[in-house]
């Protein structure tokens, strides 16, 4: 199985059937506990820095929390045969193994509070809680039970013994954790051969040795810049491993009594190690800054490229004209739609400013528009022509959106996402076309061309209104064909429709002020209303109708005057509050009743005046 199972990269061992890389990762904890114990323990006889439980802890943080037990046993064997060659007693070995592992699996229990939890020294937070737990903690208890076993067994000094523990297995786990988390989440197997890393590896082992096999000059501080530059050319797994080559190989020449720290304080071995191990610390906590700061940078590069190939592929795809101009109409960047837009090139949109291929008529609404933005409105929406490179013009709809300074938030320019819109406005201007045709059929006499009795009760209940607030008198004509049915029973049906339009005409003839409404009231009847029209002028009007279609002489066999005649009754009122138009209808509908019964041919007034008083005119046409 994998033993790094949430990690993103597949273990080599991965391949392996399950029994098998399980088998081959404990042997690795068990080697790598093994060796680090043995190392530490013939180089510096444990007391420079204990590092075999930075690795045990690395794997105990790295593996699922079910397999700790075989880990800590692996890690357990490891820690007996590496302690075994330490010039230590025996009594000191037998207590210390087994704290070991023990400080170990306390430091990874704390840290690990739940399985799936890896490790991340990249953030903040876990590497405050990594110090106080693996680093403090976890070696300060272990050594005080370790010093406290040491003074009753063998009578060890404890204000000696639990200091020195914590400092060397501290640092310890300060180096080594982050130093094996890192290798072992690097793909080793697919580099440790390239002879390109080794090259420059070399270098950097080169130097080392050279740095620490002296003491005349300070030179370790020389290695940070090599250890960035490893970093930044092979990842941080290869720097790991060139940080833990320069502790061995720094240790080694320092409790040897060589290099720049044994010579610093030749006093004591103690502060030399504490020198190299503060050396240590500080290079791995500078790699990991570095190789965070990296990262980051990575990151919002990656995040960058993304924003970037989105962007591309909208304003290469979109088939609006995605434009970006400063106040002055200069434009900075035309997409890929304005190509085909117009017939002009994007070299041509970016040399014109705007405001050129706007039609005239709509430069002054556009320039008002470009104002209110620079004065800091957001957003504008505008429909206006464009010309195109025919000479032609093409309506578009602009989307306009102010671009602000970042930091200061001062309006620097416009976006403009133009659409063309003229099949659009073409459709609208059909639309608006039946609208209209639809709304005169509405209020249109089909046959006569007329107002309908629609348009009639609409317009006599506003002039009615208007007529009242402004105290005007309003008068009516109504308009009847004289012994109609028996024309059309004599002459058929479409004759009688002719005969009415005939009237319809005698009647414009007469009535022509734009404010004045001729309306087909219904059957062979008619109306007119005639605002501010007085007593005198509607009855002169009523006459001039009558006469209007006499002359025509439209032979009628059956009116005693031989000819199609009408009669008309009309009336004045002066509005009053309280008062309804429909007084007006039957003031006028009684002036017609008696033309009727006067013989017809003729118009009679109906009771009227000003003052509402009753005055009857009855006229017989000649």
């Amino acid at each position: 199985m994998r033993t790094i199972s949430a990690t993103r990269h597949r273990s080599p061992l991965a391949r392996w059937p399950r029994p098998f890389a399980f088998a081959l990762h404990l042997a690795g904890c068990f080697i790598g506990v093994g060796l680090t114990a043995l190392l530490a323990g013939t180089i510096a006889d444990g007391d420079l820095i204990w590092v075999a439980n930075g690795v045990l802890l690395a794997y105990l943080l790295l593996v699922p929390r079910r397999l700790w037990p075989a880990y800590l046993a692996a890690g357990l064997l490891g820690h007996a045969l590496g302690s075994f060659f330490i010039h230590a007693p025996w009594q000191a070995r037998l207590v210390a193994t087994p704290l070991d592992v023990v400080e170990a699996y306390l430091g990874a229990l704390l840290l690990r509070r739940r399985s799936a939890q890896l490790p991340k020294f990249s953030q903040g937070g876990y590497l405050l809680r990594f110090i106080a737990y693996a680093v403090l903690a976890a070696p300060t208890a272990a050594g005080l039970l370790y010093s406290v076993i040491a003074f009753l067994w063998f009578h060890g000094a404890i204000l000696h013994t639990w200091p020195h523990w914590i400092a060397t297995d501290g640092l310890g786990v300060c180096v080594v954790t982050p130093a094996s988390i890192a290798i072992f989440r690097t793909r080793f197997h697919r580099s440790v051969l390239s002879g390109k890393v080794w090259a420059r590896m070399a270098p950097l082992a080169v130097v080392t040795l050279l740095v620490f096999s002296q003491a005349k000059a300070p030179l370790p501080f020389v290695l940070y810049p090599l250890l960035i530059l490893v970093l930044l050319r092979l990842g941080l797994g290869w720097a790991a491993a060139a940080t833990l080559f320069v502790a061995a190989a720094g240790g080694w020449f320092t409790v040897h009594g060589e290099g720049p720290f044994a010579a610093a304080l030749t006093a004591s071995k103690l502060h030399s190690a504490v020198l190299l191990q503060i050396f240590i610390v500080a290079a791995m906590f500078m790699l990991y800054s570095v190789s965070v700061v990296i990262e980051n940078l990575r990151a919002t590069e990656r995040r960058l490229r993304e924003i970037a190939s989105l962007h591309q592929l909208m304003t290469e795809n979109s088939r609006d004209v995605i434009i970006i101009t400063d106040f002055q109409g200069r434009r900075s960047f035309v997409s890929a739609a304005g190509s085909t837009w117009g017939g002009w090139s994007r070299e041509e949109l970016l040399g014109r400013t705007s405001m050129e291929f706007v039609h005239p008529e709509d430069r002054a609404r556009m320039a008002a528009i470009v104002a209110e933005l620079r004065a800091g409105k957001d957003d504008a929406l505008v429909e206006c022509r464009v010309k195109t490179r025919d000479g032609g013009y093409v309506w578009v709809e602009a989307s306009l959106r102010t671009i602000r300074n970042p930091v200061s938030g001062i309006p620097t320019g416009i976006l403009n996402n133009v659409r063309e819109i003229t099949q659009r406005k073409l459709a609208e201007q059909k639309l608006a076309e039946a609208y209209h045709t639809v709304e005169a059929m509405a209020i249109t006499d089909a046959l006569t061309g007329l107002a309908n009795r629609r348009r009639f009760d609409q317009y006599l209940t506003i002039e009615w209104r208007r007529c009242m607030r402004e105290r005007n008198p309003l008068s009516l004509v109504l308009i009847d064909a004289d012994l109609f049915k028996s024309y059309n029973d004599a002459h058929g049906h479409l004759r009688g429709d002719n005969c009415l339009k005939q009237i319809a005409e005698a009647i414009q003839d007469v009535v022509s002020r734009p404010g004045d409404l001729v309306a087909r009231f219904g059957g062979e009847e008619f109306a007119v209303v005639l605002p501010n029209t007085p007593d005198s002028g509607v009855y002169q009007v009523a006459l001039d109708i009558c006469a209007s279609m006499r002359n025509r002489q439209l032979p009628h066999a059956a009116n005693p005057a031989g000819i199609v005649t009408i009669s008309a009754g009309c009336a004045t009122l002066v509005p009053v509050l309280g008062q309804h138009a429909m007084a007006l209808i039957d003031c006028a509908d009684r002036g017609l009743y008696e033309a009727k019964a006067s013989g017809r041919n003729c118009a009679c007034a109906g009771p009227f005046s000003s003052a509402n008083t009753v005055d009857r005119l009855i006229a017989r046409s000649a």
